[in-house]
């Protein structure tokens, strides 16, 4: 007797490779700003208040467009809004590598912001290229390429920054760079995967987003405890992430090139975690354990980040650090403008960041399965010709959660001290761990 393997079992990878490669490439780009936008806020006089509300405006306008360009993507097809989509993303970068003010980094933001729907849609048109049983690790698999994306980003912004001499705004322009190279993708490689099932009428009749459909996604019990969980971990990881850079340079003195070290790592653990392990453990374990590990790592590793030693890395010149804040060329600032608070020299040694690099394996285990663990049971409860919408929902949460992490995370950082709102981010977690068993069930 032979056996054959249940081709719902087993994920079709050329299917989704071409989504794969358009979120890698889209992640790059954006990678390549993240260690960097709170030190380019810097520049122009910034405190961490201020840089909260700049990390904030991105993820408040992709609350506002995200829902509706999800259900739009039900109506028309995943292809078209997720053209639209990085159309923005590429005029943002392109207007941030132009400013010279606070306000157009400000509106660069805003733009990209509001045509923000690059990952849900790519979510969606996983969704509709996996069974049920393979879901998890496709939605998994859209994590990894995240993960590489936060390892490579992060090492191109050291090479350019390294060739022109800390200069930001050519960042910026790599970024643009990728962005364009992923419209180019989706235009030429990328095949609709989305086709309207069960009742094709209704599904061109429904409303693009109201928040009446919001409410609706809420008022299943399936769905709206995950929307609730995906809302907390990432008011607790969003801060983590997007307030990150400006830790470790008050606490261990390290500057852009170093973050971008740090953020490299992180990215490894999410790769192996994400490619290796977060496939076999769905299918051992489940979904709902790999939220609640998920919740409880997340935890000790935020606890963990706040209890870093104040102990400048051995490397830290309170001087070079301030002249590489301050820029070069015609968008130099003057260094009395510059409104952060650097360690002293006295205390330098390597207990910080050994300690840090420690926390940042339970963070980094805790930040790559809970998202896509949580999306997954999201549309396995969802209808087939809701799926978009669900994520939109999900993602509207997500980026709701991104809208007040930073602005709760630069608040506690200006008023009671770095460790603060790390420390708060984990103790937010394990409440959640707390609860999530007893209304997630088996």
């Amino acid at each position: 007797m032979t056996s054959e393997t249940d081709p719902t079992e087993k994920l079709d990878f050329k299917r989704i490779l071409p989504v794969l490669v358009i979120v890698l490439v889209d992640l790059m780009g954006l990678s390549i700003i993240i260690p960097l936008l709170p030190l380019y806020a810097a520049r122009f006089g910034s405190s961490p208040l201020v840089i909260g509300i700049l990390q904030a405006t991105y993820p408040m306008m992709q609350f506002l467009g995200a829902p509706i360009l999800g259900r739009l993507s039900d109506r028309f097809g995943r292809k078209p809004v997720l053209i639209a989509s990085q159309i923005g993303t590429f005029a943002g970068f392109i207007l941030l590598g132009f400013a010279n003010s606070l306000v157009l980094l400000f509106i660069s933001r805003i733009i990209d912001g509001l045509s923000g729907a690059n990952i849900s849609t790519a979510q969606a048109a996983i969704a509709d290229s996996t069974t049920e049983k393979t879901r998890t690790q496709g939605l998994g698999l859209i994590g990894a390429a995240f993960g590489v994306g936060f390892v490579l980003g992060p090492i191109l912004a050291f090479i350019v920054l390294a060739a022109t001499g800390q200069n930001y705004q050519a960042v910026a322009f790599t970024a643009a760079g990728f962005s364009f190279t992923s419209i180019l993708l989706t235009v030429f490689w990328f095949k609709e995967t989305y086709k309207e099932v069960e009742n094709p009428e209704a599904s061109r009749k429904r409303r693009p987003f109201s928040m009446g459909a919001l409410r609706d996604a809420f008022s299943r019990p399936a769905i709206g405890f995950l929307l609730i969980v995906m809302f907390f971990y990432q008011i607790a990881f969003g801060g983590y992430e997007q307030l990150f850079s400006l830790f470790t340079l008050t606490r261990l003195g390290m500057d852009a090139r170093d973050t971008s070290f740090l953020f490299s790592v992180a990215g490894i653990l999410i790769i192996v975690i994400q490619v290796g392990l977060i496939g076999r453990w769905s299918k051992l374990k489940g979904d709902r354990w790999l939220v609640l590990m998920g919740l409880g790592a997340l935890a000790v590793g935020l606890i963990g980040t706040a209890l870093t030693p104040a102990s400048p890395v051995p490397w830290y010149s309170e001087a070079k650090v301030m002249d590489s804040l301050a820029g070069h060329g015609e968008f130099r600032v003057s260094i009395q403008s510059i409104n952060i608070n650097l360690p002293s020299e006295t205390a330098k040694g390597w207990s910080g960041i050994v300690w840090l690099l420690i926390a940042s394996v339970p963070a980094a285990l805790g930040g790559s399965v809970i998202q896509p663990a949580v999306n997954s049971l999201i549309t396995k409860a969802s209808n087939k010709s809701e799926v978009g919408g669900m994520l939109g929902a999900s993602s509207a949460m997500y980026s709701a959660a991104n809208a007040i992490a930073p602005l709760f995370y630069g608040a506690l950082f200006q008023w009671f001290g770095g460790p603060v709102p790390f420390f708060a981010g984990g103790l937010i977690l394990g409440i959640m761990w707390l609860f999530a068993p007893r209304v997630i069930k088996e």
